[in-house]
């Protein structure tokens, strides 16, 4: 479940800690480990308002209640031959699936987009083009979806809907 209704409480550091800590022992191809993590804690740093304001309206609509925004960004050379990685978005997926189990663990929730323009995240972090920006992750303790604009509200307590296993597991 990826909620946009987040509480605007604090996530304490020792959470966040554990969940980079997650993140950071996420397995990779040659242990290669391509993945960083852009930091933004709301109304504590500029990171925020930077990784916010590369979000498409509609994420912004709803993710503005997240007290942490993350950006996920891949290192595509593979350290070790200096050639193209062949795994490093695999390997940046795991990352922050790891993330999100151990927050989960904590009582968290976390809701990951795809909508969110590239180009900004790129120059407001000065990316060289090595560096590519996967996702924004919004973290927080769930909120009421009551307070949520209406278009959401629906969203929120709409049944969730799922393939069934023999579709997506052959044997």
């Amino acid at each position: 479940y990826s909620p946009r209704a987040f509480s605007d409480q604090s996530v304490e550091e020792d959470k966040l800690n554990s969940i980079f800590e997650a993140a950071r022992w996420a397995p990779s191809a040659s242990n290669i480990q391509p993945w960083r993590f852009i930091i933004g804690l709301k109304e504590k740093d500029e990171n925020y308002n930077k990784i916010f304001n590369s979000l498409v309206e509609w994420n912004q609509e709803w993710a503005k209640y997240a007290p942490v925004l993350i950006a996920v960004v891949g290192y595509k050379i593979n350290i070790k031959s200096g050639k193209l990685n062949l795994c490093w978005q695999y390997d940046c997926g795991q990352a922050a699936a790891h993330l999100t189990f151990e927050a989960s663990s904590l009582g968290l929730y976390v809701h990951q987009m795809a909508g969110f323009d590239k180009e900004k995240i790129m120059a407001e972090f000065d990316l060289t083009d090595d560096y590519e920006p996967i996702t924004v992750i919004s973290v927080g303790y769930l909120g009421d979806y009551q307070l949520l604009p209406e278009k959401f509200r629906e969203l929120e307590i709409a049944e969730r809907h799922r393939k069934p296993t023999q579709e997506i597991f052959l044997r």
